[in-house]
């Protein structure tokens, strides 16, 4: 038992925060937690028959064009009956399968999900871009019988759109709701299943985000916050969500970098594992999509140049110099700074010797970076005008 009287107030805080009763049992806790951030892993199984767009949904999902490195190939014809994996760029312990095509004739649910390996994954999305099939029916069954979860996800539906404006008295609600109907008329049998209408090239429209708290209420707590940090941000609400989850870590990544080295004296200084604070820091980077590639993106979409902004956060920049593309999985691998580089992001603290930070010190700067990646990110969407053009 430690004696809460001489202890720094931000380790009380942080014991508080794990809801433990001691400070051995909190950092245990906190290792625990920190780890499951980093490492819980997610599998999302996407499939549907060829030309249903899976390609262009899996490269939204994890946030990229069509032409960027490591992108699923588009309009390929589907000759394989393997799996493909697709790993997130930014959170690697999300992985996203391209499983074959379901169109054929003699299509048998059971032997397919045997020969893809039905316990690979904790979730289905089975997707279409015109109506469901008795094919889709059969698969969503079997999916059942196994007691896992499958999604009925309507793509392509920017075409639908498109192709409907051209018409006397379009209106884009009753266009939605008719696609909806349609969709569910086919899907009856299975007891009338959600189908979200979703486009791939514009994820801020339709049911993406309906989709995304859908998933989060159905899915395991602990690997909600994988979800989270992997899905792209698509509204304000959703980039609140996960500013919200990362702030919920603080206390764990304070503890679990400071580890047992927390010196009872309050203002002492004790040893920092500064690689943790950074992995940590760059992961809330990246979720928020301040990453090169993800304001890339949006500037071109928005025509506007939004990169510039970054340089208004010194978090942002520090982690960008780092350039750290290939997140390390593990931390201890993620000897990305040393702890003078993380003492040179501290006001007034200026270059420290490498024996330690207060804790204190950790803490405040887990919170001053976390807030100061988030804000530029709220500032980023405001410019960019992206709520504006959601509700209108």
């Amino acid at each position: 038992q430690y004696n809460m009287e001489s202890q720094d107030p931000a380790v009380e805080e942080a014991v508080k925060a794990s809801g433990e009763s001691t400070l051995e049992k909190a950092t245990a806790k906190a290792k625990e937690t920190f780890d499951q951030l980093m490492n819980v892993s997610l599998n999302i199984a996407v499939t549907g028959k060829t030309g249903s767009g899976k390609s262009s949904f899996i490269n939204a999902l994890r946030g990229l064009n069509e032409d960027d490195d490591n992108a699923a190939p588009s309009g390929v014809t589907e000759t394989t009956m393997e799996p493909t994996v697709y790993e997130h760029p930014t959170v690697p312990n999300v992985k996203i399968w391209d499983l074959p095509g379901i169109g054929s004739p003699n299509f048998k649910a059971n032997k397919y999900l045997k020969d893809i390996k039905f316990h690979t994954y904790d979730f289905f999305i089975i997707l279409n871009s015109e109506r469901f099939m008795e094919n889709d029916v059969m698969l969503a069954k079997e999916i059942k019988k196994q007691e896992k979860n499958f999604y009925f996800v309507r793509s392509k539906i920017d075409n639908d759109i498109l192709a409907e404006k051209r018409k006397k008295g379009f209106d884009e609600q009753n266009v939605l709701c008719k696609i909806r109907k349609d969709c569910q008329k086919n899907l009856k049998e299975l007891g009338d299943p959600k189908v979200f209408l979703i486009s791939s090239f514009e994820l801020e429209k339709y049911d993406f985000e309906i989709f995304q708290n859908t998933l989060e209420e159905e899915l395991p707590d602990h690997k909600r916050s994988a979800l989270l940090q992997a899905w792209p941000v698509c509204s304000a609400e959703s980039l609140e969500k996960k500013i919200k989850m990362f702030k919920g870590m603080i206390w764990a990544v304070s503890l679990a970098s400071a580890g047992v080295a927390i010196v009872p004296v309050p203002g002492l200084s004790a040893a920092c594992d500064a690689s943790m604070v950074l992995l940590f820091l760059t992961r809330c980077y990246y979720a928020f999509g301040l990453d090169d590639g993800s304001l890339r993106r949006l500037s071109e979409k928005v025509n506007k140049p939004l990169l510039e902004h970054l340089a208004k956060s010194k978090f942002a920049s520090a982690i960008r110099e780092k350039a750290i593309a290939r997140l390390q999985v593990s931390v201890s691998l993620a000897t990305l700074a040393t702890l003078e580089y993380v003492a040179s992001l501290f006001p007034g603290v200026g270059s420290v010797a490498a024996a330690g930070i207060s804790f204190g010190t950790t803490y405040y700067l887990l919170r001053e970076g976390l807030n100061e990646l988030a804000d530029i990110a709220r500032k980023i969407r405001k410019e960019a005008e992206l709520d504006t053009l959601c509700n209108s």
